[in-house]
């Protein structure tokens, strides 16, 4: 990651196609190193492609992935249907647990708003 962030960040700087030492200039003035062989890779992969253009592609690809979300909301039905009297038992728990945290915010002594 550090390797992609200071090579946009050498783009960003005025540089259309940053090179390993450009790269390895950024990393240097952070104490960073660069690892060698990462870094030639990444310069094998974007060589002569628009930075723009791959930015945009890895968008279109993170649309398609799940954000993690709707794992929990999957398993309340499920658990609703194959209980039937149980959900309401398991809604009230939750509800306990979320005054517990008002609870316990009151006990530190101050409020974000004070």
């Amino acid at each position: 990651m550090k390797l992609i962030a200071a090579y946009l960040l050498a783009h960003l700087g005025g540089k259309p196609s940053p090179t390993a030492a450009d790269v390895k200039n950024i990393l240097d003035s952070v104490g960073a190193e660069a690892d060698e062989n990462k870094l030639e890779s990444l310069l094998a992969e974007l060589k002569g492609k628009d930075i723009t253009e791959v930015i945009a592609c890895g968008r279109e690809k993170f649309a398609s992935v799940p954000s993690g979300g709707g794992a929990i909301a999957g398993g309340a039905p499920a658990a609703a249907a194959a209980g039937g009297g149980a959900a309401p038992a398991a809604e009230s728990k939750k509800e306990e647990k979320v005054e517990e945290k008002e609870e316990s915010d009151d006990d530190m002594g101050f409020s974000l708003f004070d």
